[in-house]
């Protein structure tokens, strides 16, 4: 499938022909990965970050915001919950910040592989090659880094660099799967600004980077940052501007399973927000195959706050897990068993 096809797709409206797409996806979704939904337990271990991205509540100039770091004897412990739950993989995730010290997190994550079986991935921003290479080292399994659009100059206006300092998170991407990281990387749909041209070169790019894990999630405005403020003014006036919208995701998800089979594809909390109702059931029948549920204590839990009003911010992880294994049912999907690493093609000679 080439660009001007992926941005055709993007852009259909019409109802029968977006049900086919989403039977395609699904029949991929089944033939390249299976019926196994997997269980990715996330922790959200600090919401102190030094970045100035314009969409993000946790951004640094967000005053209104209590911020926190938890304590390493708390994150381990809700690594256990995670495996006690029947989960393969702990995903540790924060805003980007020196306060998460490179040794510190190294110490962390060699206490969990050496007291579970888990998978650890990691999604801390952008780091040095150096404390990407000390955190695998100490076992961490996966790294998360959106590039969130390929568009260069729609990057720098919602990804202003730290002073002095320059991103290239398409390098860096290289640079964890040199490594040995299993990489993941996504996108949002809908930012103000972004067309649909740029958001179909941003499949094109999950792609080429053969990427392991591809988030897919809606822009949903917080009022505490300037683009949430744009947004609440209708935002730019572009004709082709892709609309933030439910479908949207849905679009780009199948779209990804049809360029990605093997990719590992999360229908996200951000499309549980959007649609409580059955959003995360239909991501995962138009392509995705991993949930990631909450294990964040509650009283750190509501300050995590990249978008606001996120679904699910009240249970506990115990009505989380058995929520997600009946909704995961009621599809006709299983849950999956083991860390789930994305299975690649065997070569035949």
């Amino acid at each position: 499938m080439h660009s001007a096809e992926i941005e055709r797709w993007l852009a259909e409206s019409d109802a029968a022909a977006l049900a086919g797409l989403y039977r395609e996806a699904d029949n991929v979704r089944r033939l390249r990965v299976g019926d196994q939904v997997h269980l990715r337990g996330l922790i959200e271990i600090s919401n102190v970050c030094a970045r100035a991205c314009a969409y993000c509540g946790l951004r640094a100039a967000n005053a209104k915001l209590t911020r926190y770091k938890m304590p390493a004897p708390e994150i381990v412990e809700c690594a256990h919950a995670a495996f006690a739950l029947g989960y393969g993989t702990v995903v540790l995730q924060a805003g980007e910040s020196r306060t998460i010290a490179a040794d510190w997190m190294a110490d962390i994550v060699r206490q969990i592989k050496s007291e579970t079986p888990l998978a650890v991935t990691l999604s801390l921003g952008e780091r040095s090659l150096e404390e990407l290479g000390l955190w695998r080292k100490a076992g961490a399994d996966r790294y998360l880094l959106r590039f969130e659009t390929s568009d260069a100059d729609l990057f720098r206006r919602i990804h202003p660099p730290l002073p002095g300092g320059f991103s290239d998170r398409i390098a860096l991407l290289a640079g964890l799967r040199d490594k040995g990281y299993e990489v993941g990387s996504g996108v949002m749909t809908g930012i103000p600004g972004q067309t649909y041209a740029s958001l179909a070169r941003d499949i094109e790019l999950f792609r080429d980077l053969d990427l392991d894990m591809i988030g897919v999630g809606p822009y949903l405005p917080h009022p505490d940052t300037p683009l949430g403020r744009e947004f609440s003014g209708g935002g730019p006036r572009l004709g082709r501007q892709v609309p933030s919208t439910e479908e949207m995701v849905y679009k780009t998800i199948a779209l990804t399973r049809l360029l990605c089979p093997r990719a590992n594809i999360p229908s996200t909390t951000a499309l549980a927000t959007i649609n409580t109702r059955n959003g995360r059931e239909l991501g995962l029948m138009r392509g995705a195959n991993v949930v990631m549920p909450n294990l964040t204590p509650a009283r750190y839990r509501r300050h995590y706050e990249i978008y606001p009003n996120k679904a699910c911010i009240a249970e506990t992880p115990a009505d989380c897990s058995g929520c997600l294994r009946g909704r995961i049912a009621a599809i006709g999907r299983v849950p999956g068993v083991g860390p789930g690493n994305r299975q690649r093609e065997t070569a035949h000679v």
